[in-house]
């Protein structure tokens, strides 16, 4: 009897890393197949077109209202940590730097994450439980091409932008609170914001913006694509691929940020 439950408590133990090697293994092969794909005609511009409105458009006013109380929050909280010492001239360049660097890139891709990303999963997961992908491939229509690649596309292009209009929302949010909150001089706000700004920061928030849509739109789409079990499949698909992305945003945000700051 001891023997039996020790095994069983093997067996056990042994079941998860294995299940995370084999999950790793299938998702490396998605990932792969996505990537080629992507590069391969035909090319579904009306697909990649449609996808683009739906994460761009649709996306600004969560991102703008994220990002315009974030940089509002960083004024306020800068200003209050700083007053004391003198240097309220700060709060302009530590509203531009945290909007910039960190909060639009990461909170932008967190709100597209939840609202783009599950609609991925619950969408290609519906397909693929009805049986809907089996017929493209039926139909001799590559589903990698005609799902997968156009939202690919669409991610990636349109974070940056959608980063871009982050960052503007969210410096203006920290304008607000500075000049009718705190009191700010306008002119000198903005004159210490324009001194403050960086291509650095530019282009660290761009290139986090383009890898965490790659990384949305792929944990998106795989686990719609390997979902199983009917709606309760298609729910399950769409939490993991929540919860996935947002985990990995977090973590890439750190490992990037890395690599600007260890040269």
């Amino acid at each position: 009897m001891l023997k039996q439950k020790l095994e069983k408590f093997l067996q056990a133990l042994g079941k998860a890393p294995v299940g995370f090697i084999i999950n790793l293994g299938y998702l490396t092969q998605f990932i792969v197949k996505s990537v080629y794909n992507c590069f391969m005609p035909p090319f579904y511009i009306k697909l990649f077109g449609r996808q683009f409105l739906n994460i761009g458009f649709y996306s600004l006013p969560v991102v703008g209202l994220t990002t315009l109380f974030a940089g509002m929050v960083i004024a306020l909280q800068t200003y209050s940590g700083i007053s004391e010492y003198g240097a309220e001239s700060v709060v302009a360049g530590v509203v531009l730097i945290s909007v910039t660097r960190e909060l639009a890139p990461v909170l932008s891709a967190l709100m597209v994450a939840g609202r783009i990303g599950a609609a991925m999963a619950a969408e290609i997961g519906t397909m693929r439980v009805t049986e809907q992908i089996d017929a493209l491939i039926t139909l001799s229509a590559n589903p990698f091409r005609y799902l997968i690649a156009p939202r690919v596309w669409a991610a990636v292009l349109v974070m940056p932008l959608l980063v871009l209009f982050g960052d503007i929302i969210g410096i203006f949010g920290g304008y607000l609170v500075g000049v009718y909150k705190l009191g700010f001089n306008p002119a000198n706000y903005i004159n210490n914001t324009m001194n403050n700004l960086t291509s650095v920061a530019i282009v660290m928030g761009i290139v986090k913006a383009a890898v965490f849509g790659f990384v949305i739109s792929i944990m998106g789409c795989y686990h719609g694509y390997r979902s199983k079990g009917g709606a309760q499949g298609v729910g399950e698909a769409t939490t993991n691929s929540v919860v996935t992305s947002s985990i990995l945003i977090l973590i890439l945000n750190y490992l990037i940020t890395e690599i600007f700051f260890s040269r």
